[in-house]
């Protein structure tokens, strides 16, 4: 018996001796990126980046593409949050143990990790070839195809945080609800989703951090504007797309703009983890 447990012992000191050492290898990639962007990005901030359009080049800025990038990603929220709490909040109190169900659930997921590059094709062949040739050619590329793409994007991601998040909420609130005569319909909207609120709205900015560093999918539906546009059906400009255009140029003034885009879209990210941090702990529902 004292064998079998000193062998268990060993296995478990080995064990996370390579879990501790896998983390701190991860931590450290990571800890070395964020250097290397501040390290670079810091030295090419400067107020023309948000007075000055991509058209001067060296001499320009990025305001345009801030402005593009701000307007494709809401637009973007804003098509896929509704339809991504909806579909969830289905799965999870209407199709939680149907075949149906788990059928979405898999499809969700086939779409969850599925390629960028391969959804921003699809919206180019089903949206702004459509568009083109309805318009004779006058449109064809737009902010509001680089928004469906990036919508797609972000759907999967709401549908299975509001598919979670309601499945967390204890059995006994339903049970107490239903009981007093509240129809279906009253108890999701008015006790399960206060409940979940803060947890789909974490997964909502949790989608919008990932669809702010997108730049495959806008190569095929906005594809980029030198200059200033909010119209969504003009070809739009983006932080993502911009930086993707400057590091292939030799220019090293157009690469420290890209290095500077790019911190923007770091500190972005890191804004909305921290908001959703924030939401989280001062909303969090206990469960217990």
């Amino acid at each position: 018996m004292s064998a079998v447990y000193a062998r268990r012992r060993i296995v478990n000191v080995v064990a996370l001796g390579l879990s501790g050492v896998a983390t701190l290898i991860g931590l450290m990639f990571l800890v070395w990126i964020l250097w290397i962007t501040a390290q670079s990005g810091f030295g090419a901030l400067k107020l023309s980046l948000f007075t000055k359009i991509t058209a001067y080049g060296a001499d320009g800025g990025l305001s345009n593409a801030i402005v593009g990038s701000l307007i494709m990603d809401l637009l973007a929220i804003l098509i896929c949050a509704p339809i991504g709490i909806l579909a969830g909040t289905y799965l999870a109190e209407y199709a939680s143990t149907t075949r149906l169900g788990a059928t979405i659930r898999f499809l969700n997921d086939i779409l969850l990790s599925a390629p960028s590059i391969v959804l921003g094709l699809f919206v180019y062949v089903i949206v702004v070839l459509p568009i083109n040739s309805l318009t004779g050619g006058a449109i064809s590329f737009s902010g509001f195809a680089g928004s469906v793409a990036l919508a797609l994007i972000g759907l999967p991601v709401i549908v299975r945080t509001t598919d979670e998040m309601l499945q967390l909420v204890p059995g006994t609130l339903r049970e107490a609800s239903l009981s007093l005569g509240i129809p279906q319909w009253k108890l999701t909207m008015q006790v399960l989703m206060r409940a979940a609120f803060s947890g789909i709205l974490t997964g909502v900015l949790l989608a919008l951090a990932r669809l702010a560093g997108e730049t495959a999918p806008l190569l095929f539906t906005a594809f980029g504007n030198m200059y200033m546009t909010a119209h969504p059906l003009d070809k739009m400009a983006s932080l993502p797309q911009t930086i993707f255009q400057y590091t292939n140029d030799p220019d090293p003034a157009l690469h420290a703009i890209a290095w500077a885009g790019a911190l923007l879209i770091t500190l972005f990210v890191l804004a909305l983890s921290l908001l959703t941090r924030i939401l989280f702990s001062r909303k969090k529902v206990s469960y217990e």
